[in-house]
């Protein structure tokens, strides 16, 4: 049973909203003013804001251990899986012959362009830290073999995975969002593709350049295991890498697929067939998978033995356990602010506006992301809010699936502190706090604003 479950927050909307704001600048002090650890700061602070929310004293515990634990587990097995996998691909040599034969075919200048395309193809059916985790060694490798630090690669990326994530099915939130009022899935996947491209190439790839010339930061090692490995004498062909790479996309878009033509009842749901295709499709399965595959490939089959893939799987997994940790203490943030009461409390101040519905959808959206961090149940729930009234209204389909876009804008916007994936992402790419805020939180926050202008210009000539 959810711990809120036996307790009706008493609070009104001011001092809840006081209380988030607190919290926030009691964290951003104590990381970035008395240089707390992060871990640290995040559960001191997560603590205390779920005392001042009125969370019951016997249920504080439970609502910490809980966000940290729901986010840990969606996180860890990723992020370890996929730093095996990095490392596996860069002691082989693999990452950097593909990086090679990125560089000969689109040339130095066009490497970011290059890997952020490829990063929008792989982000249509994989999640955005799965994807993320799968290709950053290939941008460390580039981003060492080019220079001009690592902001210039991996913005562009992060950018081009965060885009497909939200805006463009089969990913989570825009298909219930689009279930839920009743949206065409295929119409949703078009028109977000054409908001979720345009608005990566300006936010995230012409703003990465931008800031990366600005902000020029040191390569991290992180997926790497430590210091690069030298390179080796006969490396794996780039087709073999890019197979390595492309094959849990291709496990991963079957769940997602087999997902949505259940839900469409173009197969049977209940088919054991189906079962079973969904589950190895699973992300942790589909790249537990793919490192077994990497292992013999690029282990095994060249003349390692079995004790040099196990030094070289512990050796990847040291790094990232920091990574691990503090992103879930993100999302035990961000799970006292929900159970608080305090995202209700910020969006439901929002629904008596009297604006247009797609205007209340964005504000409402962009509102619960900000208070509780995560995209996905910020859309789910802000498309919940606005349901009966896109049910209960005479929009056609365009105009419907223009609301969901709308919503999915506002879920993006405004990645802070409270955001899982703001620790993920900065930690990933050797950010501090500050330097985060100064070009994650702003990516995103311009990804929500365009996302949700080209949305409702789609909407108003519907």
């Amino acid at each position: 049973m959810d711990p809120t479950d036996t307790w009706t927050q008493t609070l009104g909307t001011g001092p809840l909203l006081a209380i988030a704001a607190a919290a926030i600048g009691v964290l951003l002090f104590l990381i970035m003013k008395l240089r707390v650890h992060a871990l640290l700061a995040l559960i001191l602070v997560s603590l205390l804001t779920a005392f001042a929310a009125g969370i019951p004293s016997n249920q504080v515990v439970d609502t910490l251990v809980g966000g940290f634990g729901s986010t840990v587990g969606g996180v860890a097995l990723l992020v370890g899986l996929g730093a095996i996998l990095g490392r596996l691909i860069e002691v082989s040599g693999g990452a950097q012959a593909l990086s090679d034969a990125l560089i000969r075919r689109f040339g130095e200048d066009r490497a970011p362009l290059a890997l952020s395309i490829a990063s929008l193809f792989f982000g249509f059916p994989i999640f955005f830290d799965a994807g993320l985790v799968v290709m950053l060694p290939i941008v460390y490798t580039v981003a060492r073999r080019v220079g001009g630090g690592i902001l210039r690669y991996g913005l562009p990326v992060a950018g081009a995975f965060s885009v497909m994530h939200i805006f463009v099915p089969p990913h989570p939130g825009p298909v219930a969002a689009s279930e839920l009022m009743g949206a065409d899935i295929g119409l949703v996947i078009l028109l977000g593709i054409l908001v979720a491209v345009p608005t990566w190439y300006v936010t995230s790839y012409l703003f990465g350049l931008w800031v990366g010339k600005r902000i020029v930061l040191p390569v991290p090692d992180i997926l790497t295991g430590g210091e690069q490995a030298e390179k080796d004498e006969n490396p794996p062909s780039p087709l073999t890498v890019i197979a390595l790479l492309v094959l849990p996309l291709l496990l991963i878009f079957g769940n997602t697929g087999l997902n949505t033509a259940a839900t469409a009842g173009w197969v049977d749901g209940d088919a054991g067939w189906v079962h079973l295709l969904q589950a190895i499709g699973a992300t942790p399965v589909a790249l537990l998978i793919t490192v077994l595959v990497a292992i013999y490939v690029l282990g095994t089959r060249r003349g390692r033995g079995g004790d040099v893939i196990e030094k070289l799987t512990d050796s990847a997994l040291g790094p990232i356990c920091s990574i691990i940790l503090i992103t879930g203490a993100g999302g035990m943030f961000g799970a006292v602010l929900r159970e608080g009461g305090i995202g209700d409390a910020l969006s439901g101040s929002l629904s008596d506006l009297g604006l247009p519905v797609i205007v209340v959808g964005y504000l409402v959206a962009t509102a619960l992301r900000i208070a509780q961090g995560s995209a996905t149940v910020a859309l789910i729930t802000a498309a919940g809010l606005v349901q009966s009234v896109v049910l209960a209204g005479d929009y056609n389909a365009v105009e419907i699936a223009a609301i969901v876009l709308a919503l999915a804008a506002g879920s993006v916007t405004a990645s802070h502190v409270n955001d899982s994936g703001f620790w993920l992402v900065g930690r990933l790419l050797g950010m501090d706090v500050k330097t985060t805020l100064k070009t994650w939180t702003v990516l995103q926050t311009t990804i929500g604003l365009m996302g949700f202008t080209m949305a409702a210009t789609i909407f108003a000539i519907a």
